[in-house]
Formats: C-alpha cells, structure tokens, sequence
C-alpha cells in the first residue's frame, strides 16, 4: 500500500472512530451493506441421495460419517423413509455444486483401519 492510501484508509477510519463516539448514526455518514447468503438447501429425495453419495464413491457408513449422521439415517434417506435434515441438505448441495473437491477432502480424510496411511 502506498504512503497516500495508507493515509487515506487511516484518516477514514478515523473518520468512522469519530462518529462512533459521537454516537452518530454511521449507516447515514458511511456506505454501510448487509450481505444475505441464499442458504435454503435443496429438498433431497431419496435417489438425490443415493445419488450424491455415489457422486463420492463412499458406503453408506462412510458417507454418514462424513455428513455426520448415522448409518441408519442414511439408509433410512435412501430409503425414502425420513428426509435429511436441512444441514445434511446443505452439505449435499455443496458435494452437488464442487464434486472434485469433496472427494479430494474425502481421500484426505480416510485412514485404512490397520496402518493409519491414507486410503486411495
């Protein structure tokens, strides 16, 4: 950062520190932005499912434990039998949108359960 950016950012913070005791209302003196995330998961049907979990080339056990949930739920989702919740959902959405990168953290992640070397 140059020396005159630098000067600019301090003096409008001091700016922005000087309207904060002043009590000033700083959305009225500052550009000020809320940023909302569209994080409604997708309805997750039971072929959706089955299918994202392949997408990772997991088990059912190891795709439950990666979600963390339990076997039985997803066998249950897979089933048709219950609906993942949303936070299962949004992790699935995640898989869905970026595949390559879950199944490289999925890799990353597993451990043979005899010598503790990654598992290709």
């Amino acid at each position: 950062m140059t020396n005159k950016n630098g000067k600019k950012v301090v003096d409008r913070l001091k700016q922005f520190s000087d309207a904060l005791e002043a009590n000033e209302n700083v959305a009225d003196r500052f550009t000020c932005r809320k940023i909302k995330l569209n994080l409604e998961p997708k309805t997750y049907s039971a072929e959706l499912v089955k299918s994202t979990r392949q997408i990772l080339g997991a088990s059912q056990a190891i795709f439950a434990q990666f979600l963390g949930a339990s076997s039985s739920a997803v066998q249950d989702w897979e089933q048709g039998r219950k609906t993942p919740s949303n936070i299962a959902c949004r992790i699935m959405d995640e898989i869905r949108r970026d595949p390559d990168y879950w199944i490289n953290r999925l890799q990353e992640l597993s451990i043979s359960s005899g010598d503790r070397e990654p598992v290709c």
